[in-house]
């Protein structure tokens, strides 16, 4: 939002998104964009100038969760285990995403013209904030060489999204993504 809008822009700006966050705490992504405009007083033109799309709401929706998660990895970069660190750090995204309806969504990418996780500007914050985590583990031999950061997202995406719907979704993305980690033989490391 640019700091040269009208006051009342601003304001309008401030309410949708507040209104956005609850529904989408209790809705998901497809919260509807018509009862958030109807909820904050404003007309669905005045949602869609601010916010183009529904990817750009849960995008907004999403930047301070994305911004903890992002400081987080930060924060266990300097942890003495780098896999432990990683492996921490992605639990944590899981974790965020099962709490945060709509966020999975907000990291998925478009479709197959999406190349790049940089298509996508919560990904693409996760992706600058955790490859700091994965090259260090790599270095360390605790991750293949040639995973990237969104590989990992991606999968933890899918084991959100696999798992939403579930009656304890936290406890069957948990259980889901820590199998995912160590494979499916019983000598895999977690």
């Amino acid at each position: 939002m640019p700091d040269r809008q009208r006051a009342d822009a601003r304001r309008n700006y401030a309410r949708i998104l507040a209104v956005a966050e609850d529904e989408v705490a209790a809705h998901g992504a497809d919260a509807s964009l018509e009862q958030i405009a109807r909820i904050a007083g404003v007309g669905s033109a005045t949602v869609r100038r601010h916010f183009p799309t529904r990817r750009a709401l849960v995008e907004a929706v999403s930047q301070k969760r994305i911004a903890a998660l992002c400081v987080r990895a930060h924060e266990l970069g300097g942890a003495g285990d780098s896999r432990t660190a990683l492996l921490d750090w992605l639990s944590e995204v899981v974790a965020y995403c099962v709490d945060a309806r709509g966020l999975a969504a907000a990291l998925i990418y478009d479709g197959a013209e999406s190349a790049s996780v940089h298509e996508n500007a919560c990904s693409a914050q996760l992706e600058e904030a955790g490859a700091p985590l994965l090259r260090a583990a790599v270095r360390d031999g605790a991750v293949a060489a040639g995973v990237t950061v969104a590989d990992l997202i991606a999968l933890a995406v899918g084991v959100v999204l696999a798992t939403e719907h579930r009656p304890d979704p936290g406890a069957a993305a948990d259980r889901l993504f820590r199998l995912a980690v160590a494979g499916l033989s019983p000598e895999s490391r977690e």
